[in-house]
């Protein structure tokens, strides 16, 4: 006879609602007193980890969650670690193509950045590669 216990169900980690960004580095973030290791995709539906570790993975693919919100979003902080890198052509099409206007800049301004405009109540979005 199989085993009708229900198991252990496993949900993407996820905060509904905003929340300023606290601290970043040692590869991860502080927010809404609690502290997160990797990088962070931040929508209006809430702050959700974001299984992205390089700069090369930043391509339309893995941007899929914030397109599916794009109607709420105006502005899209990229944090691209340490460094700016400028945008892959192909998601910097999409992002035109949903009114997104985009930023890329390092992690830390990008932060800074996203915590002003989150306390004016701006349409932003961010996304947000972890640093050492």
């Amino acid at each position: 006879m199989a085993d009708t216990q229900p198991g252990i169900e496993i949900h993407e980690a996820h905060f509904p609602g905003r929340a300023p960004i606290d601290a970043y580095g040692n590869g991860g973030f502080r927010f809404a007193e609690m502290s997160h290791r990797g990088s962070l995709l931040c929508l209006p539906s809430g702050i959700y980890a974001w299984d992205v570790t390089s700069t090369e993975d930043l391509n339309a693919e893995n941007f899929e969650k914030l397109f599916s919100e794009a109607n709420d979003i105006e502005i899209l902080l990229i944090g691209s670690g340490s460094d700016l890198v400028p945008i892959q052509s192909g998601l910097r099409e999409k992002l035109r193509n949903a009114n997104i206007s985009a930023d890329p800049m390092a992690t830390g301004a990008a932060v800074r950045t996203y915590n002003v405009l989150i306390s004016e109540g701006r349409a932003v979005a961010a996304a947000f590669l972890a640093v050492e």
